[in-house]
């Protein structure tokens, strides 16, 4: 297994992690759930970045880079919906189930299509609007974390972040859910072909 593929497989041991940190309590667990994230999407960046360099792409690079994506993403935002019910949410941020049902719909979407497309010897990579939607998507789940790793912090560390990091989580969960939904319309339109051969 060439470094850009062990790096994929990694982000889904680093997604573990990163729940039992997220749901755990001690001190700092919040911190530590942020720095578990932030490793994730840290090879996310790198396992692309390396195998284009490298010419190491590979089928399984291409079919298990996006599915480790998915995973890890979605698995944050349908623990954020579950800390909720353990924890008031910010007044300020607030994520909304049907915000997640929206991105891990589309993310069963585009899963469900790569397995189609899978069954007729085609490989579908991811496209641009799709790493635009992946990028969008970690930053607001950072952002969140660091809404909840600050109060962890020292007072000013704290002040530093109280003044704009609520607004700022809140405007990515926006921009997220909108580029989610977006992103998965026009990926299912331009392989609608995949699909509509079976009707």
């Amino acid at each position: 297994m060439n470094l850009p593929n062990k790096l994929t497989v990694s982000r889904f041991a680093l997604t573990v992690v990163f729940l039992w940190a997220m749901f755990s309590k001690f001190a700092f667990n919040d911190t530590l759930a942020l720095f578990f994230f932030c490793a994730a999407g840290v090879t996310d960046f790198l396992d692309g970045r390396i195998a284009r360099a490298r010419k190491l792409i590979t089928n399984f690079g291409i079919l298990m880079d996006p599915l480790a994506d998915k995973i890890m993403v979605c698995s944050a935002f349908i623990a954020f919906v579950e800390s909720t019910h353990l924890n008031p949410p910010h007044p300020a941020v607030a994520v909304a189930a049907w915000m997640v049902v929206i991105i891990v719909g589309r993310e069963l979407a585009i899963t469900g299509l790569r397995l189609l497309a899978a069954t007729k010897n085609i490989v579908l990579a991811a496209e641009r609007y799709g790493k635009h939607k992946t990028i969008s998507q970690i930053v607001t789940v950072i952002a969140l974390l660091v809404l909840n790793a600050s109060e962890e912090w020292p007072p000013a560390l704290q002040h530093f972040f109280a003044p704009w990091t609520p607004m700022f989580a809140k405007i990515m969960l926006w921009v997220t859910v909108v580029l989610t939904a977006i992103s998965g319309g026009i990926y299912l339109w331009r392989n609608r072909s995949l699909y509509l051969d079976d009707l």
